[in-house]
């Protein structure tokens, strides 16, 4: 029994070291681009060359342990306007009926009215960000992430972003 386990251990021991070799020998891969499709006139791909070079603004974001992280990144509003979506005089009527849908690479999914980006109808000041406390976002954060300061809770800060959709409601 001991010399069976201990063939299992030596040959778990292998596979692992083999599994680490094969993915330090593959180069990283490419932050994937943000898109922005759906209800929208002009969809965008965003890499994350092209998002540095749009205008930024800086988020403080207070953490319930009481420190603060500044985030910094493009208006989500200034995105989906760059894109073609419902605003400013054509969020009328039907248009009003519409949502964002922000989507995770791990899958998580949150909904915002699409209102809620309009200086019209809001004053929220939710941000794509790429740079957390001046530095680009690490691993599990990014190379995206939405920011939401005014949010009571984070669960809507989606990090990991990957698209937003905007969808129009029809009756």
């Amino acid at each position: 029994m001991q010399l069976r386990m201990k063939s299992v251990g030596i040959a778990m021991a292998g596979l692992c070291a083999a599994l680490a070799f094969s993915q330090d020998s593959q180069p990283p891969a490419a932050p994937a681009p943000l898109r922005i499709t759906g209800a929208v006139s002009t969809p965008l791909e965003l890499k994350a060359e092209d998002f540095a070079k749009l205008p930024h603004q800086t988020v403080s974001v207070h953490s319930e342990d009481g420190t603060t992280v500044e985030y910094s990144g493009v208006p989500l509003r200034d995105l989906l306007e760059r894109a073609g979506a419902p605003g400013g005089k054509t969020l009328r009527g039907k248009a009003l009926a519409s949502y964002v849908l922000a989507k995770a690479r791990d899958g998580y999914q949150v909904v915002f009215g699409l209102a809620e980006f309009d200086p019209a109808f809001a004053n929220e000041q939710i941000l794509v960000a790429d740079k957390r406390d001046g530095k680009p976002l690490f691993g599990y954060q990014g190379p995206f992430r939405l920011v939401c300061p005014n949010d009571k809770a984070g669960a809507r800060s989606v990090r990991m972003l990957e698209s937003l959709e905007v969808v129009s409601l029809q009756k």
